[in-house]
């Protein structure tokens, strides 16, 4: 799947481009120059590619464990050998610095050769079932098989990696696999569809549809044929769709509010603030772990405000093809307009400006806020933008109180030397994962990622993906002697 500047991109289904139909314009978020044009998928094109996804069950349930980690581990190949042009790609639709673009092409090779050993290891477990008088000879088998075809909806902030997150351990496990992606970010996706069926996997078992909203929801909650449901968004949309997909699976990775811990015993102020400064920062705050909230014992609280400050000030904003670049505007401008207006309420109600909130066009400054309280945007809510709150904290219970206090529950960080204050924070914290000794921002592909409360439903991760995507099914044997 070719795409050139200005052209238009169909559709993925059944290992076929199709073209016909209206268009939709994908535009840079950096200068609004027009990056292409995609066929939006209809709702008729939505029911046939679950008829398909239906009728290639059987195949690819039936496919031996040898032959998915083969094709996982083509794909990989394949990324590593197209690793350029999927990292224009992201770059072109997505405005993310080249750099990160290209580290996001190497965790999703990473992401496609663990669901590759994860298919290999796939088993089950032999259970004894002659436990009582007159079952001499029964034994039972536990094995996993897939659910059935599952519907992937993803985001524009992570345009390979997410979709790959979803995709490779649907095909581990096998599943055929409906992928709806970002209006953002449809063409990284495309040419990961033509990749992964270029590698061997059934045709007809996978599809990118680039669908409307109304479309997508109706592929959710009505197609009764779709026996699970990934998300990855807003809460709002991810919650409203759980409420109406019915008897379907449906898994959540919804926003974060992510918070960090600095206690003083902490031997490294510096590294430890560039690090904040990066995690803040970075790709314009735009990830749902990305450091929103700093709580910072009392003692070390200005040292390690000024040295954040430091830091931002040397992250100005680049044309994410500039190899420098480490971040650059928000996807769209109503997102930078909607950042701008938070900063702004927070300010009026007496919030403290001590970096940035400047804004030009879709580019927002670095911007660090103090003297914020509960009940303002920027510090209860996901901003997903460039903006960090940093507070003083005098008793660490009251810190952990403070990371609690957040309807989202992703990740948290500690930095802190002392075991009983970690083993506190792990025990207290309403998060999916506490990550000691650096930011909440870090993550691993293949271990198990998600959160609670308003952040979600289920895990990702390569393993956590395939046990959603299987389910356990029994065979009992006996009267054979």
């Amino acid at each position: 799947m070719k795409m050139r500047p200005g052209s238009q991109t169909g559709f993925l289904l059944c290992g076929k481009e199709w073209i016909d139909g209206d268009a939709l314009e994908v535009r840079s978020p950096w200068d609004q120059g027009l990056v292409g044009r995609v066929t939006v998928a209809t709702r008729a094109d939505a029911r046939q590619a679950v008829s398909h996804a239906v009728a290639s069950l059987r195949r690819t349930r039936a496919l031996p464990r040898w032959k998915r980690r083969e094709i996982l581990e083509d794909v990989a190949a394949a990324l590593i050998e197209q690793k350029e042009r999927f990292a224009q790609l992201i770059v072109a639709e997505a405005g993310k610095p080249v750099r990160l673009a290209r580290a996001e092409v190497d965790r999703a090779v990473l992401t496609f050769k663990t669901a590759a050993e994860e298919a290999a290891r796939l088993g089950g477990e032999s259970l004894p079932l002659d436990l009582t008088e007159g079952n001499e000879g029964r034994w039972g088998l536990v094995q996993r098989f897939p659910v059935g075809p599952v519907l992937a909806i993803t985001p524009f902030n992570f345009p390979l990696n997410l979709v790959a997150h979803k995709v490779a351990p649907a095909m581990a496990a096998g599943c055929p696999v409906i992928v709806k992606p970002s209006p953002q970010t449809p063409f990284t996706a495309l040419a990961l569809g033509e990749v992964i069926v270029k590698a061997g996997w059934p045709e007809e078992a996978l599809a990118v549809l680039p669908l409307s909203n109304t479309d997508t929801a109706w592929l959710a909650e009505k197609e009764d044929r779709i026996k699970l449901v990934s998300f990855t968004g807003s809460a709002t949309v991810g919650w409203e769709l759980k409420a109406h997909s019915g008897r379907k699976r449906v898994l959540l990775e919804l926003g974060g509010n992510a918070a960090l811990i600095v206690h003083s015993d902490w031997p490294d102020l510096e590294e430890a603030a560039l690090r904040t400064a990066y995690a803040a920062f970075s790709y314009a705050g735009q990830s749902c772990i990305s450091v929103q909230r700093v709580f910072v014992e009392r003692s070390v609280f200005q040292t390690f405000l000024w040295k954040v400050v430091e830091h931002a000030a040397k992250m100005t904003a680049a044309n994410a093809t500039d190899e420098t670049a480490e971040m650059g505007p928000l996807i769209r401008l109503s997102d930078a307009e909607r950042v701008e207006s938070w900063i702004k309420e927070a300010l009026e109600s007496g919030a403290k400006l001590v970096a940035g909130g400047e804004r030009n066009g879709a580019v927002v400054t670095p911007t660090i806020l103090t003297g914020t309280t509960s009940g303002m945007k920027v510090r209860d809510e996901e901003i997903f933008g460039p903006v960090l709150v940093i507070e003083p904290y005098d008793d660490f219970e009251d810190a952990l109180a403070a990371v609690n206090h957040s309807r989202y529950g992703l990740q948290a960080g500690l930095l802190t030397r002392d075991a009983a204050r970690i083993l506190t924070a792990y025990r207290e914290l309403e998060v999916g994962a506490l990550i000691v000794g650096d930011t909440p921002t870090w993550r691993l592909d293949p271990m198990p990622y998600g959160g609670v409360k308003d952040s979600g439903l289920g895990r990702e991760g390569i393993r956590a993906a395939i046990d959603e995507m299987t389910e356990p099914r029994m065979l009992v044997m006996g009267g054979l002697a």
